[in-house]
């Protein structure tokens, strides 16, 4: 009894309306307004996971999951059990709701990650063949059709061809009584043809008058020739009747053959309807999907910015006010949470925004806070909320809340009992803690109603007996001597919603960790009561009393200090993630874009030699083709020029020469960290010489800079320039060929002269010679050799496309 006062107490049938209006079948909002509460945790956390899945399933369908043709055929299914006939139409509802049915497995087996879904679909049969036999027979008006059956067809033709001859001869009757007639018409009257004659003229048409008008002028007769043929069209018409309910009949049997898997279907449709109404609410409150805890494990309840369901419902649809969320945080060990602060202040709403946050959660809702949304399962959720005062049962305020409570602990001690394996006794099971406490109590006004120090008196002790046998409670009150139960016991907590001084209104916000003040006697000042009174009403309360509330009002106003720069601090944080990721996505832009131009550049540049390669092997062929002339070389060499000018990249401008020291100038040594004078200029190794004070030296051009930072020019020692030497007249151009390049890559420098020198005195012309990098031992050993060689007239590193300095080309004389 205690679970349904309290759902009516938290207006939960309100939400359950509102659920409702988001089903899309007959079937679905009958559920919303009829939504059974779980009983054990698992079914809730499967009713979630059907939630999360039509909640994604329908952000990636554009139209969301249709229901279209699903109705209600459970009366239908019934009466065909009961050897009843199905009527046309819901015969033809049966078939819409299997295809209805079918397109929704459908739907759902497309896709993926829909494990939940699939699975409870997976088992759906829809019957394709019913369904279109039920289509074949009837048709969109809900009419039998003639391929129906072959007698109702032949039935059919007769009827026709009579109502065929039957307004032949009435058309023949009009015509030759056209006076007798009110009107050139043939109507029917009882499935009877009839012609409206003028009432003083009935004898001029003799027959049956089956209607009269209202004014009584004119007369519905059925011509006596043509009351033969009523008869035969009325026998046929039964004949038809009695066939028509053949095929429904054979049709309903089919039906009564598989109405289990037909009741199945619907529950299953029923299903997925409630569980996209549930999908389709979360969606428009904005809610996010609750994470069941286990407090034991140390976890903490955690509901940010929590709005109370009905509150944002009656803001969207009623104009009401805009709803302020609260916080909840309720750390592992906290029991107990009194609430305390004026009244309207919004104590009652907080416990009914909790209390239908823990049973959204359990009947597969999202719950309206901000991720994430962390909170128990609890078995039970029970209230005391409101004046439970009746006149009628002679209940004062005080007795009715005695009453409530009372249902409320004898629901806590049956919970207790499934769970206990034996009975103990009752010694000591007021301290004694629960085994496993797991309901959520919600108590308004605590106490009240009755002498102020019995009341106190009563709700401490209640509230440590809760403390001991529920998973959490959470109870408002006035009672200033509850606000130390937080300092006897570490179970305990205190909250309090905050009252602006300056408007005397509440701000809706709920203060944790501290309790709420008295405001009474500030607010009787403020509305206009007699200052005297009030300064007396002081003297009475006491002034420990005013000290703790100057305390509390510290404590507020510090708060809220630390909320504001809290906030400060949160907008510079979203702040500086804004432009961190405007940063980063800048940089990676200009990464993307120098990738991609360097490639370009990569391609350009392959392009350019693949082009070059072919024009000097072009070149190449043209030469080979006889014995090169003179001037056939000289054409070849300018050829080879062109092409090396074409392609090779522009030479990069100097670079501005540095500074040069010169006798008298002043120079920085920085190693010394002295200031000197030159008195000699750099010779030819680098060196100059420099006097600081009394002391000359020597010292490297690269130790020295000058006073504004600059470093020197290194100098370059002038090689001896070689001897020219005259080419011959004819001569071939350098081309690199198999025969005159030698590879001493992996040689020691012995073994590699000995090659060389042998290569050198058979070559005539250009000998190009790979040592590679290596160490460089071996290109200083090659060049060394060269050096000194009589043949060699001078040698070079090779261009970069034939591998640069890895490779030297000596010129032989």
């Amino acid at each position: 009894m205690i679970q349904s006062e309290t759902l009516e107490l938290l207006e939960w049938h309100r939400l359950c309306q509102h659920l409702a209006t988001f089903a899309a079948t007959k079937l679905g909002a009958t559920a919303a307004r009829h939504l059974k509460i779980p009983d054990s945790q698992t079914q809730s956390e499967q009713l979630l996971e059907q939630t999360k899945e039509v909640y994604q399933l329908e952000t990636r369908l554009t139209t969301g999951l249709s229901f279209e043709g699903i109705q209600d055929i459970g009366d239908s299914l019934e009466r065909a059990e009961r050897s009843g006939v199905l009527s046309g139409d819901e015969l033809l509802a049966i078939a819409t709701t299997l295809a209805g049915a079918r397109s929704l497995r459908r739907v759902i087996d497309n896709q993926e990650d829909l494990p939940i879904l699939t699975e409870l679909v997976a088992d759906l049969r829809t019957y394709p063949e019913l369904e279109q036999e039920i289509h074949r027979c009837i048709d969109e008006r809900a009419q039998v059709t003639d391929r129906a059956s072959q007698k109702l067809g032949e039935i059919r033709t007769d009827l026709r061809r009579l109502r065929s001859q039957i307004t032949q001869k009435l058309q023949n009757i009009l015509q030759a009584k056209s006076g007798a007639v009110q009107e050139q018409l043939i109507t029917q009257r009882s499935d009877r043809f009839v012609i409206p004659v003028k009432a003083p003229q009935k004898d001029a048409i003799p027959g049956i008058v089956h209607d009269t008008s209202t004014s009584g002028a004119t007369l519905y007769v059925e011509p006596n020739s043509v009351v033969p043929l009523g008869n035969q069209l009325r026998q046929i018409i039964r004949r038809e009747q009695a066939e028509e309910e053949a095929v429904r009949r054979i049709l309903t049997e089919q039906v009564a053959a598989v109405k289990p898997d037909l009741e199945r279907l619907l529950a299953i449709a029923t299903t997925l309807d409630l569980a996209t109404a549930r999908s389709r609410y979360s969606y428009w409150l904005g809610a996010n999907p609750p994470r069941f805890i286990q407090r034991e494990d140390s976890e903490t309840i955690t509901l940010r910015n929590l709005r109370h369901p009905l509150l944002v419902w009656q803001q969207q649809h009623e104009q009401g006010q805009p709803v302020v969320p609260v916080d909840l945080l309720i750390n592992p060990l906290i029991r107990v949470v009194t609430i305390t602060g004026p009244n309207t202040g919004g104590k009652t709403v907080t416990l009914k925004t909790l209390g239908l946050a823990a049973l959204m959660a359990k009947v597969g809702l999202f719950v309206p806070a901000r991720e994430p949304v962390e909170i128990p399962w609890f078995d039970k959720v029970l209230a005391d909320i409101g004046d439970e005062q009746s006149l009628q049962q002679s209940l004062s305020t005080f007795s009715g809340h005695i009453r409530r409570i009372s249902r409320i602990l004898q629901a806590l001690e049956s919970g207790e009992d499934e769970g206990d394996e034996g009975d103990e006794g009752d010694e000591g099971k007021f301290n004694a803690p629960c085994p496993m406490p797991n309901s959520l109590v919600l108590l308004d006004e605590v106490g009240a109603g009755t002498d102020p120090v019995e009341g106190s008196a009563l709700a401490i002790a209640l509230l440590q007996y809760l403390a001991n046998h529920a998973q959490l409670t959470i109870a408002t009150t006035h009672f200033g001597e509850l606000k130390a139960l937080k300092y006897e016991d570490e179970r305990f907590e205190n909250a309090s919603v905050e009252f602006d001084e300056s408007t005397l209104s509440p701000t809706y916000r709920l203060l944790w960790g501290i309790p709420g003040r008295s405001n009474a006697l500030t607010i009787a000042l403020r509305l206009g009561l007699k200052p005297e009174v009030v300064q007396q009403a002081k003297t009475q309360v006491g002034e420990a009393t005013d000290e703790v509330n100057q305390v509390i009002a510290g404590l507020e106003a510090q708060r809220r200090r630390q909320e504001t720069k809290a906030a400060e601090a949160q907008s510079l944080l979203q702040q500086a993630e804004r432009l961190y990721k405007e940063v980063s996505a800048k940089a990676a832009n200009l990464e993307e874009r120098e990738s991609s131009l360097r490639a370009s550049q990569e391609i350009a540049v392959q392009q350019a030699i693949a082009q070059a390669k072919g024009e000097i092997a072009q070149v190449i062929r043209r030469l080979q083709k006889g014995t090169p002339t003179a001037q056939e070389a000289q054409q070849a060499t300018n050829a080879l020029n062109q092409i090396g000018q074409q392609y090779q990249p522009a030479t990069p401008a100097k670079p501005k020469p540095g500074f040069m020291p010169k006798i008298g100038d002043r120079i920085r040594v920085p190693k010394l960290g002295q200031i000197a004078d030159v008195i000699a200029a750099p010779n030819e190794d680098g060196e100059l010489s420099v006097r600081f004070g009394l002391m000359k030296m020597t010292v490297k051009l690269q130790d020295v800079e000058s006073l504004d930072g600059q470093k020197p020019e290194p100098v370059v020692k002038a090689k001896p320039a070689p001897a020219p030497v005259t080419p011959p007249p004819q001569s071939v151009p350098e081309i690199r060929t198999s025969q005159n390049t030698i590879d001493l890559r992996g040689k020691r420098v012995a073994d590699a002269e000995y090659i060389l020198d042998k290569a050198i005195s058979e070559a005539t012309g250009p000998v190009w010679i790979i040592h590679g990098y290596g160490t460089g031992k071996l290109r200083q050993g090659v060049h060394t050799f060269l050096q000194q060689h009589s043949r060699v007239n001078n040698y070079e590193p090779a261009e970069q496309a034939d591998g640069g300095t890895g490779v030297t080309i000596a010129h032989i004389k």
